[in-house]
């Protein structure tokens, strides 16, 4: 029964006094007025905020209304509540706004957590050590799954072998995942339960690598899939733990709202029973991994907010080119390190522009992956093509954005495209980028600066589990074009580095927005969720190195403490 059906059917009091022996005493209670919830008070606190223009608010008080929003931001010596509903004292310490990943893939954070993490080996050997080690202590598993590792960071000059896997994994069917997300490792019994032969071709918008004119063991882009489809499927229950251990991390770095890229619809029940069981504490902006998914989710359109505004699927996520380290980026020219290879295109112009009609028609805004400059031309002439049909405030968004030609830089801010960036990128694929397409063609390369000088909205994020979800990695190099040793000296093309400020609003007002959330969250002010993060320093004054150390003591979604480090003191939260 709907509840406007349950209000009506309800006797009037009229009528409940007429039927009922109550008391005069309790007539008199039912008539009078239900008091109010108090509001509650985080106090004694070194705050600082953005404000929708970008400019900073210091503040010494929030008051919280009883359904976790931000009812005032006090400054030192305004009057305080007399007698709220609870009080936290947080003994002076520096509270900033909950950080705003706009690109990260939640589920891969968590199944990548729970398995064979490569991302700290220097080299093959290395990486071998802790293979043969994982696979040793999870004898029973029927296959071996993980990933992190990268080739260019070992210094191999090449992709690795099945071979090279076999030695430390046996007849255990292995596949791990480049820190990239764009190819894969398998060894010998992996190609084996995948059907995978001397024969097999590689499919559209994938390729396999080949050794002595048979499949090596690593698989491009579409070609993963080929592996993929031969892994065991994780039951609901790992699914569960994955989505907890992922938002565990997050909570923990500060992140209190993600935007979610290529959301399946197995992952957004998952979100669905965390949401249902309470368990749903940081906010996810979705968006399915295709058309399909988007509709079955969202049967006609965007799903509205849910759980308190910490849920909700408004986009549609689409891939147009690989990465730059697989040499799946769809470039104009040939790649330097290697001539006659341009990347793979993932959708012909009249696939791309289907699927964005198809979308576009029933609201649904799109986030499109695009590295290569050739991919992103691509992308622009496909909004530009459908723009003067769907008009309104669509949001289109650009993922990555990674190598433009600098005659395109423009079409962005005039098409009002946002672009979806992760700072860390730059600092991670400076070399290899040099290498890949040469100096040469990097002007338009990760150009944060050119695209504001252009008008065009930009957003931050870290694509983790690529990279780490440390939002204060990511400021930090947004300011320096620096790595964590501060390197290059001065920054690497350091005309692109934007202000402190302007980077963490990328990673606060303008990260909500891109996701249609900037009304609800990103940014502390009256009306808005009370999502904040307590620090162990001042981010507007730490060094760049202090900045990348910095330690979340406590964060907070809604006005109530979901994450506290352990043995920080308590600051009386919720």
């Amino acid at each position: 029964m709907s509840r406007q059906g349950q209000v009506s059917a309800r006797p009037s009091l009229s009528e409940t006094i007429v039927r009922l022996p109550v008391s005069l005493a309790l007539i008199a209670t039912l008539l009078l007025p239900v008091p109010a919830l108090a509001d509650a008070l985080v106090d004694n606190v070194d705050g600082m905020t953005l404000d929708e223009q970008g400019e900073v608010v210091r503040f010494t008080g929030i008051v919280l209304s009883p359904d976790g929003k931000v009812v005032k931001l006090l400054k030192r010596g305004d009057k305080r509540p007399e007698r709220p509903d609870w009080r936290a004292d947080l003994k002076g310490r520096v509270v900033i706004p909950g950080m705003v990943d706009a690109h990260g893939h939640v589920m891969n954070l968590g199944f990548r957590a729970l398995a064979l993490d490569l991302s700290a080996t220097r080299s093959l050997a290395e990486a071998q050590d802790a293979i043969r080690r994982y696979a040793a202590e999870n004898a029973t598993r029927r296959w071996i799954t993980g990933g992190g590792w990268n080739q260019e960071v070992w210094g191999l000059g090449r992709f690795p072998t099945a071979a090279e896997l076999d030695a430390a994994t046996g007849d255990t069917p292995t596949w791990l995942v480049r820190a990239d997300g764009h190819a894969g490792w398998a060894n010998s019994a992996a190609l084996k339960a995948a059907g995978i032969t001397a024969a097999t071709k590689s499919p559209s918008g994938g390729r396999i690598e080949l050794v002595a004119g048979k499949p090596g063991g690593v698989f491009v882009d579409a070609a993963m899939e080929l592996i993929e489809k031969a892994l065991p499927q994780p039951t609901p229950r790992d699914r569960n733990a994955a989505f907890v251990k992922a938002q565990d991390i997050l909570l923990s770095m500060g992140v209190t709202a993600s935007a979610d890229m290529g959301t399946s619809v197995d992952d957004w029940l998952t979100y669905r029973r965390m949401g249902d069981l309470g368990l749903l504490r940081m906010r996810i902006m979705s968006y399915s991994d295709g058309v399909e998914s988007a509709l079955r989710i969202g049967g006609g359109g965007p799903t509205p907010w849910l759980y308190g505004d910490k849920l909700r699927m408004g986009g549609i996520k689409l891939y147009t080119d690989g990465a730059l380290g697989s040499r799946g980026a769809w470039l104009k020219a040939p790649y330097s390190d290697a001539p006659g290879n341009r990347g793979l295109p993932f959708l012909t112009d009249t696939q791309l522009s289907n699927l964005i009609v198809r979308g576009a028609m029933d609201g649904f805004q799109f986030a499109i992956h695009a590295i290569g400059d050739r991919a992103n031309q691509q992308v622009l002439d496909a909004i530009a093509e459908v723009s003067d049909t769907y008009k309104g405030d669509r949001r289109w968004r650009i993922e990555h954005a990674q190598v433009i030609d600098p005659a395109d830089l423009a079409r962005f801010g005039k098409l009002g495209v946002i672009a979806s960036m992760q700072p860390v990128h730059q600092s991670s694929d400076r070399t290899m980028a040099e290498a890949r397409v040469g100096a040469a063609r990097l002007a338009g390369a990760y150009a944060w600066k050119s695209m504001l000088t252009n008008g065009t909205r930009i957003a931050f994020g870290s694509d983790y589990p690529v990279e780490s979800p440390n939002p204060f990695e990511g400021w930090a190099t947004g300011f320096t074009r620096q790595d964590a040793q501060g390197q290059p000296y001065g920054g690497w093309r350091p005309e692109e580095a934007l202000t402190r400020e302007r980077t963490w609003r990328a990673f606060t007002i303008d990260g909500a927005y891109a996701g249609f959330a900037e009304t609800r969250f990103g940014h502390l002010a009256p009306g808005m969720r009370a999502d904040f993060i307590v620090v162990d320093r001042d981010p507007l004054l730490a060094s760049p190195s202090e900045l990348r150390a910095t330690v979340v003591i406590e964060t907070w979604v809604g006005g109530e403490q979901v994450y506290r480090r352990a043995g920080s003191d308590a600051s009386g939260g919720r």
